[in-house]
């Protein structure tokens, strides 16, 4: 069994519901949901929307290979109704979004999958939920803890 941290943001319609929604389905097909985050509420990331977002970070224990879990997280997203209008042309708003942002200790670069995720030690969205489930967690690629990442980062962009 493997340990599978996923980030999952929405924000549009009734966002927290499509979180719930997203974390649900994810535990009946993917695995065991072991560990689910706070909700935060967040400005976006990359993008202009008078939208906030509500983000979180699950941790579910799968014996499902990180690709499979890929197809899964997309499924999922197109099963929930997210839209691609513009893609690769940036982000937009969305009323689901499905990352995997580790999969156990695992680094993986392949056309379609990124592991660890190659923006989890930007983005504090993902980083904040993320240190709250599990703060000593090691990022493989960068050799240090969660919440060691989280502190730089807020550090930094003071």
């Amino acid at each position: 069994m493997a340990n599978v941290y996923i980030g999952l943001g929405s924000n549009l319609g009734e966002k927290k519901k499509n979180i719930t929604n997203a974390t649900i389905i994810l535990g009946s097909i993917m695995g065991d949901i072991r560990l689910l985050s706070s909700l935060y509420e967040t400005e976006p990331w990359g993008f202009q929307s008078n939208n906030t977002f509500v983000n979180a970070v699950i941790l579910v224990e799968t014996d499902c290979t990180p690709e499979t879990c890929l197809k899964m997280a997309k499924s999922i997203e197109r099963e929930m109704g997210r839209t691609y209008h513009h893609p690769g042309e940036g982000y937009e708003d969305r009323i689901i979004d499905i990352d995997i942002l580790m999969y156990d200790d695992v680094i993986l670069n392949t056309e379609s999958l990124i592991l660890p995720h190659p923006l989890l030690h930007k983005r504090k969205f993902v980083l904040e939920p993320l240190a709250e489930i599990a703060p000593e967690l090691i990022h493989p690629a960068l050799h240090k803890p969660i919440a060691q990442l989280l502190k730089e980062l807020v550090d930094n962009a003071q």
